[in-house]
């Protein structure tokens, strides 16, 4: 039960910040988790390790479930900790994905599986029958659920990456602890992937309700294919905004609705920033992420690439009231197509440590214009706040901020944009909605040159052409075949049981 004081604690908070618990929970798809206290997260040795503590707490269950696990010092430590607590009989369940984890070899699930581990495979390679895109779809999630108490949820995988070597700083991510109802809620999403792979789990039923340990409501957000639950969220709370959206994005392709929403919100006043890599783990998202910067830009969203080794945090902040963490990247696979898995929170506090966290990593970014243009207004990079102090009570989070300062090498705060491109070049020059610029030629030049190859090709090995065609054209339509006869036979049986079932009554 939600306590009458929290309730109020957090109409007042609706009504001061705009964001009725009504419309959150119709954008989020989530009802509303009252009663929590949460903690952010945002440097990987110490998540780690808060993490690999939390583990070896455990009495009544651990899930773990994300999207890559790898066999170096840090996925060993968590396999360590995981076997450990099996062998003394808590039940411990992990999911990785089949693609994340593609490297990670057969020899390091085995002593898990053999100290009593429950390990599934999210998704492996099939041929496909019934869905010929469901190879595409992934789960995406990084969450750990401790005894339906506590759950930790945000970008973090389980790598080095994540935790630095000697010679390599550590990428930036981000996440949140949640003690408290969400965490259990948190438990519910994990079960219901597991038996969505075919096999029951539902022991946090047996869990006692948990009594409020705080007074931060949260809204667990599920990503799932065809349900497009952050994507509702984003364009809500572009909607919603009256001062500002501060967004960090580690693969920011959006589409454009998306960008459209933001584009607009710049246009009535608010200071909309992205935040995304400049130096990306995957080029080409890099590459089609420039792709989209003119339009933004050209309708006053402020855009900065972060100058470190690589930023991977899924954030969102607005108005200094509401914040999203989580797994997802402001992307149509992550948006549509994936499994994952957010919290959106109403909480000055956590807020207010987002925008400070925020712009520690402007300081380490450069911000990208385009020519002859310069921004003069928005809000500068303080130098202390209180947000500082909140963010660590003990004193060592200014340390942490100058390491996170010193990841890149920030030139100046402004700069000029040498590699902005033209979005849709190709659809504009079809269609001839308006002269194409420098960028814009570059790109269209790339794709002409692209599908002169193609033809060359096609003109000198017909037969191979032909060959790849025809196998992809019989994958697709024996896949589709199948799952329409499928589709038809679940139909008729559906419709029976409704007969049958109108009989009866």
């Amino acid at each position: 039960m939600i306590d009458p004081s929290a309730i109020r604690t957090q109409n007042s908070r609706e009504q001061e910040g705009g964001f009725p618990a009504s419309e959150v929970e119709r954008a989020t798809g989530s009802k509303t988790f009252g009663g929590n206290r949460l903690e952010l997260q945002y440097e990987g040795s110490s998540t780690f390790s808060s993490w690999l503590e939390g583990i070896s707490r455990a009495q009544c269950m651990v899930y773990l479930e994300n999207y890559l696990i790898r066999d170096d010092r840090v996925g060993r430590a968590f396999r360590d900790v995981l076997i450990e607590k099996a062998r003394s009989g808590v039940p411990v369940y992990v999911i990785y994905d089949w693609v994340g984890c593609w490297a990670t070899p057969r020899s390091y699930w085995k002593p898990l599986r053999q100290a009593g581990v429950h390990v599934r495979a999210f998704n492996p390679l099939s041929l496909g029958i019934g869905d010929p895109f469901g190879i595409l779809r992934r789960d995406h999630r990084k969450l750990i659920v401790l005894d339906g108490k506590v759950a930790y949820v945000g970008g973090f995988c389980l790598g080095v990456e994540w935790a630095g070597r000697p010679t390599q700083p550590a990428w930036r991510d981000t996440a949140v602890k949640i003690s408290g109802p969400a965490a259990r809620a948190a438990a519910h999403a994990f079960e219901a992937t597991w038996r969505g792979m075919g096999e029951s789990l539902a022991l946090s039923q047996q869990l006692p309700i948990l009594s409020d340990v705080g007074d931060t409501p949260v809204w667990l957000i599920e990503g799932e294919p065809g349900r497009t639950r952050v994507y509702r969220t984003i364009h809500w709370v572009a909607a919603r905004a009256k001062e500002r959206v501060w967004i960090t994005d580690a693969y920011f392709v959006a589409p454009r609705s998306v960008s459209e929403a933001l584009g607009a919100a710049a246009q009535q006043g608010v200071d909309v920033r992205i935040l995304v890599p400049a130096h990306n783990n995957w080029p080409l998202v890099g590459s089609l992420s420039r792709g989209g910067y003119r339009s933004l830009l050209k309708s006053g969203v402020r855009i900065f690439e972060w100058q470190g080794p690589m930023i991977h945090a899924k954030t969102a902040v607005v108005d200094g009231i509401w914040s999203r963490v989580g797994s997802s990247n402001l992307n149509s696979a992550s948006l549509i197509g994936n499994w994952e898995l957010d919290v959106g929170v109403l909480d000055t506090k956590l807020a207010s440590q987002l925008e400070e966290l925020f712009l520690t990593d402007l300081s380490s970014s450069i911000e990208i214009v385009l020519p002859g243009r310069r921004f003069e207004h928005g809000i500068e990079i303080p130098e202390s706040s209180s947000a500082t102090e909140s963010l660590d009570p003990q004193g060592t989070l200014p340390e942490r901020m100058m390491q996170i300062r010193a990841m890149g090498a920030a030139q100046s705060r402004i700069t000029m944009a040498p590699l902005v491109r033209a979005r849709g070049a190709l659809g504009d020059s079809l269609a001839g909605n308006r002269p194409i610029g420098r960028e814009g030629r570059t790109v269209l030049g790339t794709v002409s040159a692209i599908i002169l190859s193609t033809a060359i090709i096609a003109a000198f090995f017909p037969t191979f052409v032909g060959a790849m065609v025809a196998v992809v054209a019989g994958w697709f339509g024996l896949t589709t075949g199948i799952r329409a006869y499928l589709q038809s036979r679940r139909a008729r049986s559906e419709g029976q049981e409704a007969s049958t079932t109108a009989e009866l009554d």
